[in-house]
């Protein structure tokens, strides 16, 4: 990365982070389709040679842990160039009860185990995937149903104090939750679902406005709907599972986001770059992590950190925004 390619920067708890950061679920197979470690990788290196300084992953993306390794072979060298986040609890070695608890989403369920007896061995194995000593920022991926949140927060703050862990980090909370959790240990950052099709809980916001806790946007471009380019997903792509995907309602939902698209034309910007821009307008510690296998669409994507919006701008896309309702419920899970 040169100064041509640096981003602004933006701070999460006591992290500075590139204003939009890189989520690499998208590396894994069985994501958007099939693909090889030659492209992953070329991906990856592309998102820090654009300026990206966050990467996002987590112990269950890919099987055995394919995501987090993939991550630490390409990294190796340029490891002090990131913040490294991770997630855990989706993952469960054998021997481990799952705790299955219901979602919003095709699969129907989903199973976690947080239990802070195994916390430490989740982060054990995320170490050794990722070929590093120390993970930045260690997110439980999801509260997990049959154990008491501040157990779980507090195995975490313990690797922070054994130095395995710099950074506690909040998945897929309630507001509830994280002021619960930075009662045991200071929050850094919470991820959260969060774009023009996905708004965040506004008391969930307020509280980390509160708390000093900055927020990582998941799914920023609605797992790539609003990109104005999806026309169709394939049997191996995991959007089959997303309602909002499903045919009818992906036509619809494209013809109800036409007037944003059009106003990205009329700004000369994509419609993609259009909804990163305006998530970035909407807090200063906001940082999206868009992912994608395309070198040209990491470059389109991590460019939006450099776009300003008027305020006229925001009122015309709050305006569009205000009176869409999309067909389908959004992924709850990332």
């Amino acid at each position: 990365m040169t100064a041509a390619t640096a981003l602004p920067a933006r701070t999460l708890g006591g992290l500075t982070s590139s204003a939009i950061g890189f989520g690499a679920m998208v590396l894994s197979p069985g994501v958007y389709g099939e693909t090889d470690e030659q492209r992953a990788t070329t991906a990856l290196l592309s998102a820090l040679d654009e300026g990206a300084t966050l990467i996002d992953t987590a112990d269950g993306y890919g099987p055995d842990g394919h995501n987090e390794q993939l991550i630490g072979r390409a990294l190796r060298g340029r490891r002090d160039e990131v913040v490294l986040a991770t997630k855990f609890g989706f993952r469960l070695p054998e021997g481990v009860a799952p705790h299955p608890f219901p979602v919003n989403y095709g699969f129907g369920e989903l199973a976690v185990n947080a239990d802070p007896r195994h916390v430490r061995g989740y982060a054990e194995a995320s170490l050794r995937n990722l070929g590093t000593d120390v993970i930045d920022l260690y997110y439980p991926h999801y509260p997990d149903p049959q154990v008491p949140f501040e157990d779980t927060v507090g195995a975490v703050a313990e690797l922070i104090d054994a130095g395995l862990v710099r950074h506690l980090g909040l998945s897929n909370v309630t507001a509830d939750q994280l002021r619960r959790a930075h009662a045991v240990r200071p929050v850094a950052a919470v991820q959260v679902q969060w774009s023009m099709w996905q708004p965040i809980d506004a008391e969930l916001l307020a509280t980390a406005r509160e708390l000093g806790v900055g927020v990582v946007a998941w799914s920023p471009l609605g797992s790539g709907f609003l990109t104005g380019t999806v026309q169709q997903v394939t049997d191996d792509d995991f959007r089959r599972h997303l309602p909002r995907f499903d045919a009818a309602n992906l036509k619809a939902n494209q013809d109800r986001f036409a007037p944003v698209r059009g106003l990205a034309e009329d700004l000369g910007v994509s419609s993609g770059q259009l909804a990163l821009s305006w998530l970035l307008h909407q807090d200063e510690h906001v940082v999206p992590i868009p992912g994608s296998r395309t070198p040209a669409h990491i470059a389109e994507n991590l460019a939006a950190a450099r776009i300003t919006l008027s305020a006229d701008t925001l009122a015309r896309i709050d305006a569009a925004l205000k009176d869409t309702t999309f067909e389908g419920t959004a992924a709850v899970v990332d």
